[in-house]
């Protein structure tokens, strides 16, 4: 699992950076958000691997791992480009948000590559999801998690 976590990884942030690269002109406040989505996926896969998770959130982990992954999502990157790792991003939230509320939140920073704080990230995420997403798509996202 660890290659293809490295090799989704690396692709991920590649694919981001281009598009970031070429899209310099264009105005989108959802940028900042798109940008932690490499990282997000990186902590996903760290703390499913992690002995002090508990197996029941490790299932929720792996959900939103193979949400991530999957070509077949509510927002398809192969569509939208980056923009849609938007409901990726809002899955990885809401499933660490959970995983928070249950170990100690120094795990989760323990696993964190980015660079500011995960978990003001993640209730930034979260507070702008219905925003980001729109009220229905966001309902249909948290019944599947």
């Amino acid at each position: 699992m660890k290659n293809d976590h490295e090799d989704f990884y690396k692709k991920l942030r590649s694919d981001i950076n281009s598009w970031m690269s070429k899209n310099t002109s264009l105005d989108n406040k959802w940028k900042d958000f798109i940008l932690l989505a490499p990282d997000m996926f990186h902590l996903l896969v760290k703390l499913s691997l992690d002995s002090r998770v508990p197996i029941s959130k490790k299932a929720k982990l792996t959900g939103a791992i193979a949400y991530f992954i999957s070509p077949l999502d509510l927002l398809p990157e192969l569509f939208l480009g980056p923009l849609g790792y938007l409901d990726d991003i809002s899955i990885a939230a809401y499933v660490l948000n959970d995983v928070v509320n249950e170990i100690d939140p120094q795990i989760v920073r323990e696993h964190w590559a980015g660079d500011s704080d995960i978990l003001f990230n993640i209730k930034n995420i979260l507070a702008n999801a219905n925003n980001m997403l729109g009220s229905g798509i966001w309902r249909k996202l948290r019944k599947k998690f």
